[in-house]
């Protein structure tokens, strides 16, 4: 990959970044249309599910940070799915298996959330906000490119053509199921890049609910379609666990940080842990420590530990479990981790967990002042690799993610919804947004965050800048019994000798490597109100503004 040659586009009247350039196009159409930062968000999130499908798909999941301009206050939607009915650690078990597996029916197991999010905010805007849109309006070019086609983009091309490595029977090899090969494979092979992709059955599933609504996406043909598929096929997923979904409208959890309030989502995501190592920063003078440095990376990888202990020690959903918010997101919780930091030596108590998640972040800021902060996921690459017949829907396999031990605290029950790595994010300074941001990449989520927000409050930085900057990811990947420290290559070498003196397990990765996530971000200036978007040059997207 390339430098990114972006300029930090700027505008006045709306702004949209995604990881593909299709689609934050139709996000600003909708703008342009005199829609709201939530109908942008939709439209943009459905785009994606066409041409991103490695990502992101109407079988996956999405939360939602949305700041009401009117009402000057922040709303969190959770679009989640719950385990169904039939998935208990005993079938699993009794089947011989000690895990979840990470692809096919038997990862497939719980209720897609994806359509339900986008209903349930489009009618938020319509309710609140004011929008005259129809919903099947917000659809239109991700049913156009689905019938029509779209040319194959960079990572698209890229992730098509690891996926079919026969050499890696669990993660991929995904032209294994019949229904990912009709789909995504064009006689049996990976599109290349600039072909033409075209997707006739989404488009036909599209095309539904534009016009019959989300409801038949849930109790309707296209939920009996993939329940019966999946039943044929002994999978998990029923009718009666589609009918009884729904997304839910829960509280943001926020700190203060420096002069803005960062918000977040509360369990079952990550947020928390996002917020807890804002919290600990908060206790260091960063000012008197250079951006880029050792001691940079070396700071926040040590809270980003801390922040770590806690999530997994409690994080779960909350309907199933007690988890403390208030006391983790105390100031007196944060001084208190951060005084067990060492600058000269790298803490080594933190379990590994894997980092890797496919997922987008999408940012909206619309004219009226109104934000979106979005993220939508089907956790692996492609997810369960399991296309139902005649939908079109690829279904993703968060529920892989649940553990098979009844003591742990995510451990799988009928009704639950597993830990989520995925956290939208946004700084409010004087009660109005200041930086809608978030990113792609597990594990590396909350990471980033912290990398984004320091660099645009700390140092200066626009979020293009920021964004840009070298980054960092401690965590495991596919495959590794523990954890290390990747830097990118352009990271000094330095640098990266330092940080391996003081004990992190430093690992070099090519610069720009999709191993740190797709992010992005939308900057507005309080006085001006000009607006100031970044997405990443890792990914295909755009920032775009009018």
């Amino acid at each position: 990959m390339t430098p990114s040659q972006r300029q930090n586009p700027m505008s006045c009247n709306g702004m949209v970044t995604s990881p593909h350039y299709l689609a934050s196009q139709a996000g600003l159409d909708i703008l342009r249309r005199g829609g709201t930062a939530i109908d942008a968000a939709v439209a943009t999130a459905a785009t994606l599910a066409v041409v991103y499908p490695q990502m992101c798909t109407l079988g996956g999941d999405n939360f939602w940070l949305i700041y009401d301009a009117r009402a000057g206050r922040m709303k969190a939607l959770n679009a989640s799915g719950r385990a169904g009915e039939k998935a208990s650690i005993d079938f699993y078990r009794g089947r011989g298996l000690t895990k979840i597996p990470a692809r096919g029916y038997l990862a497939a197991n719980t209720v897609p959330g994806v359509v339900s999010g986008w209903d349930e905010a489009w009618k938020y805007s319509r309710s609140a906000l004011g929008s005259q849109l129809s919903f099947a309006s917000l659809l239109d070019t991700a049913r156009e490119l689905a019938e029509r086609g779209f040319p194959v983009s960079t990572s698209l091309a890229w992730w098509s053509k690891v996926d079919t490595d026969p050499t890696d029977q669990e993660f991929r090899n995904l032209q294994r199921y019949p229904g990912f090969a009709a789909t995504y494979l064009k006689d049996g092979k990976p599109y290349g890049l600039g072909e033409i992709m075209r997707l006739p059955e989404l488009a036909a599933t599209l095309a539904l609910l534009a016009d019959k609504g989300a409801d038949e996406f849930y109790k309707g043909s296209i939920a009996a379609a993939i329940a019966a598929d999946l039943e044929k096929n002994g999978g998990l997923l029923t009718a009666r666990d589609f009918a009884r979904h729904t997304a839910d409208w829960v509280e943001p959890i926020s700190v203060p940080y420096r002069d803005c309030r960062a918000y977040n989502f509360p369990p079952n995501t990550q947020g928390m842990a996002s917020l807890e190592i804002l919290n600990i920063l908060n206790n260091f003078d960063l000012s008197r420590i250079q951006e880029g440095s050792a001691d940079y990376y070396h700071l926040i990888i040590e809270a980003t530990k801390e922040a770590f202990l806690d999530r997994d020690t409690y994080l779960s959903d909350p309907a199933f479990v007690d988890i403390p918010l208030e006391r983790l997101l105390s100031a007196g919780h944060g001084k208190r981790q951060a005084a067990r930091i060492r600058m000269d030596r790298a803490a080594s108590n933190l379990a590994p967990l894997d980092p890797k998640g496919d997922t987008i972040w999408l940012g909206v800021v619309d004219g009226q002042g109104n934000a979106v902060s979005l993220i939508q996921s089907i956790y692996h690459d492609f997810g369960s690799g399991i296309v139902p017949r005649g939908t079109g829907v690829l279904l993703q396999n968060r529920g892989s993610f649940f553990s098979l031990d009844p003591a742990h605290v995510n451990c799988l029950e009928p009704g639950k919804r597993t830990f989520h790595t995925l956290n939208p994010a946004m700084l409010l300074r004087d009660g109005k947004p200041f930086l809608v941001y978030g990113t792609m990449g597990g594990e590396g989520q909350p990471q980033t965050q912290a990398a984004i927000a320091t660099r645009v409050l700390d140092y200066g930085m626009t979020p293009q800048e920021a964004i840009d900057a070298p980054r960092w990811l401690y965590g495991r990947t596919w495959g590794k019994a523990s954890n290390d420290l990747k830097l990118e290559g352009r990271i000094p070498a330095d640098v990266a000798d330092e940080l391996a003196r003081r004990g992190h397990p430093v690992r070099r990765v090519e610069d720009y490597t999709d191993t740190m996530g797709h992010a992005g971000a939308i900057r507005i200036d309080p006085q001006t109100g000009v607006l100031q978007g970044g997405t990443d040059p890792r990914g295909d997207g755009l920032a775009c503004g009018y």
